[in-house]
C-alpha cells in the first residue's frame, strides 16, 4: 500500500508519539489505568490510527472518528488518538467532548505544544479565564522565547481584571524583544483601565519621541485625552500633528470631532471640509458623516453643510457612483431637483447595475411629467431588474401618460406581480390599473381592479374619486359611488377635484340643491378655472332653475376650451342636453 508524503509524516509523528509513551514513563497520567500494551495491542493500534487518519484525509469524519474512538478502547492514554478525536468533535461543534479529550491529552503529554495550544482555543471560546491562564503559562514553560504567549496571557490577565499582573508580563516581552508600537499600545489600555490618564499618554511619548513623524501616535494620544474629557490637551496633541502632516484627512476629522463636542460648529465644519477634499480619506467615512447631518435637516445650517460636504465629496472622488449617489440625495432635499436629477444621472452612468439610484431618477423624471425619460431610463433598468415592482409600476404610469394603455397595463400587472409586502404599492398599482381600463373602455377590468385597490386600502381617497367617478359617467351604481366620493372629500377635505365628483354625482341622482352646494365649493377651492367644472356648474344650475345662470357658466366653460358639440347646443338652445 503507498502512503501520501502527508501520511508518512504523520505516521512518523505516531511513531514518535508511542516511543515516547514508552521511553517516558513519568509523561503518563497515573490516574489513568492503561493495562500493559502487548505486541499485538501496539500492532493493532498502530493499524487503527493510520486507517483513522487515512478516513480524515478523505473527510470521512464519522468513520475516522470510529476509529480513534477504538483506539482509545485498546490503549486509553493515546494521546495523539485523543487529540485527532478531539478536532473531529471540535468540528462538529462538540465543544464539552472536544475539551475533555484535550483536558487528557494534555496531563498524559504535558510538552506537546499543539494540544495545549487546541486547548486554550477551547477556553477562549467558552471565555474560561483562569483556565485559560493555566494553559498559557505551560505554552510559556514550552516556549520561553515566543512573545506572543505572553501577550495573550496579559490580556487574560487584561480580562480578569488583574492589571498589574499584565504590566509585569509587557516588562518581560520587552526584555526579551524590545519597546514596540504593540507593547506600548497595549500596556496603554491597561493604564486607561487603572484610570492613570497621564501614565497611558506617557507611553505614547515614548513612541512619539522615537517616531516624531509618525502622525498615528499623536492621533492615539489624542484620542486618549480627548475620551478622557481632555479636550485642549488633544487639540494641542493635533495641531503638532497637523504641522507635521497638514494634509492628512484623519487629524482633521479628529479636530472636527472635539470642536464639535465643544460647541464649536464653524471650526468643526471647516476641518470636515479640508478632510472631505482629500481622496486619501475612506469615502464611506465621509458618508456616515453626511448621514450624521440628516436628524438635524430642519435646521437650515445642517442642511446647507450636508449639501456642500457632498459637493466636496463629488470633487474629491469623481469617479465614484456614491459620491454623486449621496450627492443627489442632499440636492433633492435641499429642494434642488434638476440638479439632483443630473447628480443621479452621473451616478447611473458610472455604475448602470445601481438601482436604487435608478428607482431615484425615474420618480424625479415622472414629477416632472418627463414621460419619456421615464421610460427610457426606466425600461433601461427593467432590462437588468425585471421583477423590481415599483420600476414596473412608474414605467406603467409614465405609458399611461402616453396614453399607450396596453403597455402600460402590462407594466402594472407586473407591479402587482411582484410585489406581496408593500400594501401601499399594491393597492396604487390596482387603482392605475382601473384608470388604464377604463381608459380601454374594458369596464369590467377597471370596476375589479378598483374592487381590489380598496379591499388593500379602504381609505385611498384617489381610488375612491376616480372609482366613482367613472361610475357616474356609466349611471351605474349611483349610491355606491356617492358613498365612495363622499369618503374621499372626508379623508383630504377641501379638494376641488373630489368636490366636484361629488357635486356630479349629487346631480345623477337628481340631488340638485347637494349638487348646487358642492359643485360651489368646488370652484371656490379650484386654484385655476375649470372648463370640466364650469359646464358641471351650468348643467346644476339649469336644474335649479337658474337657467341665465347656466348659460353663462357654459359659454364659460366654452371660453376656457370646451368645445364639445353638446355644449354649444345647450348654449344655442339655453336648455340642457346630453
Amino acid at each position: 500500500m503507498k502512503f501520501s508524503a502527508l501520511l508518512l509524516l504523520l505516521i512518523a509523528s505516531f511513531s514518535n508519539v508511542c516511543l515516547a509513551q514508552k521511553n517516558k514513563e513519568g509523561s503518563r497520567d497515573s490516574t489513568i489505568a492503561a493495562r500493559p500494551m502487548t505486541q499485538t495491542d501496539s500492532s493493532i493500534v498502530k493499524q487503527l490510527f493510520f486507517s483513522a487518519l487515512r478516513e480524515k484525509t478523505i473527510d470521512n469524519k464519522r468513520q475516522a472518528a470510529e476509529l480513534f474512538g477504538r483506539v482509545l478502547q485498546i490503549d486509553p492514554t493515546n494521546d495523539a488518538s485523543m487529540f485527532e478525536l478531539a478536532n473531529l468533535e471540535q468540528s462538529q461543534n462538540n465543544l464539552p467532548a472536544a475539551q475533555n479529550l484535550l483536558e487528557r491529552a494534555v496531563t498524559i503529554n504535558q510538552d506537546n505544544e499543539w494540544y495545549w495550544l487546541a486547548l486554550a482555543g477551547i477556553y477562549e471560546k467558552n471565555n474560561e479565564l483562569a483556565k485559560l491562564e493555566n494553559v498559557l503559562t505551560a505554552l510559556i514553560r514550552l516556549k520561553p522565547d515566543k512573545t506572543e504567549y505572553y501577550y495573550d496571557k496579559a490580556n487574560a490577565f487584561y480580562l480578569e481584571k488583574k492589571y498589574n499582573e499584565a504590566l509585569k508580563l509587557y516588562d518581560k516581552i520587552e526584555e526579551l524583544s524590545g519597546q514596540s508600537d504593540e507593547l506600548a499600545l497595549s500596556r496603554q489600555k491597561v493604564y486607561l483601565r487603572q484610570g492613570d490618564v497621564k501614565k497611558a499618554a506617557s507611553a505614547l511619548d515614548e513612541l512619539i519621541k522615537a517616531n516624531p513623524t509618525q502622525v498615528r501616535y499623536y492621533l492615539a494620544q489624542a484620542e486618549i485625552y480627548s475620551s478622557n474629557n481632555q479636550p485642549d490637551k488633544a487639540v494641542a496633541i493635533l495641531q503638532k500633528a497637523k504641522g507635521i502632516d497638514p494634509n492628512n484627512g484623519t487629524v482633521h476629522l479628529a479636530l472636527a470631532d472635539i470642536y464639535r463636542e465643544q460647541n464649536k460648529p464653524e471650526a468643526s465644519y471647516d476641518e470636515l471640509e479640508i478632510a472631505f477634499a482629500n481622496p486619501d480619506v475612506d469615502i464611506d467615512q465621509k458618508l456616515r458623516i453626511i448621514l450624521g447631518y440628516v436628524p438635524k435637516f430642519p435646521e437650515p445650517n445642517a442642511q446647507a453643510s450636508a449639501l456642500q460636504l457632498s459637493k466636496v465629496l463629488v470633487s474629491a472622488h469623481p469617479a465614484n457612483v456614491k459620491a454623486y449617489a449621496i450627492y443627489g440625495d442632499m440636492l433633492l432635499q435641499s429642494n434642488k431637483v434638476k440638479e439632483a436629477r443630473e447628480a443621479y444621472q452621473k451616478a447611473v452612468g458610472l455604475d448602470g447595475k445601481a438601482y436604487n439610484i435608478q428607482e431615484q431618477l425615474v420618480r424625479i423624471e415622472l414629477g416632472q411629467n418627463d414621460f419619456d425619460a421615464a421610460i427610457k431610463d426606466g425600461e433601461n433598468s427593467l432590462a437588468m431588474f425585471p421583477n423590481q415592482a415599483w420600476m414596473n409600476y412608474m414605467v406603467g404610469v409614465a405609458w399611461h401618460q402616453k396614453k399607450n394603455y396596453t403597455k402600460a397595463i402590462g407594466y402594472l400587472k407586473s407591479a402587482t406581480l411582484f410585489e406581496a409586502q408593500d400594501k401601499n404599492l399594491l393597492a396604487q398599482s390596482y387603482s392605475a390599473l382601473g384608470d388604464a381600463y377604463h381608459s380601454t373602455n374594458d369596464n369590467k377590468g377597471s370596476d375589479a381592479a378598483y374592487e381590489k385597490a380598496i379591499d388593500i386600502d379602504p381609505n385611498n381617497a384617489y381610488t375612491l374619486n376616480n372609482y366613482a367617478y367613472y361610475l357616474s359617467l356609466r349611471n351605474e351604481q349611483l349610491d355606491k359611488a356617492a358613498q365612495m366620493s363622499k369618503h374621499s372629500t372626508d379623508l383630504i377635505p377641501n379638494t376641488a377635484s373630489f368636490e366636484d365628483t361629488y357635486a356630479w354625482i349629487l346631480f345623477k341622482q337628481k340631488n340638485y340643491a347637494g349638487a348646487k352646494l358642492w359643485i360651489e365649493k368646488s370652484i371656490q377651492h379650484d386654484k385655476g378655472a375649470s372648463a370640466t367644472k364650469a359646464e358641471h356648474y351650468g348643467d346644476i344650475l339649469f336644474f335649479t332653475g337658474d337657467v341665465n345662470g347656466a348659460v353663462q357658466q357654459w359659454t364659460k366653460a366654452k371660453q376656457l376650451g370646451a368645445t364639445s358639440p353638446v355644449l354649444q347646443r345647450k348654449i344655442n338652445e339655453k336648455k340642457y342636453s346630453e
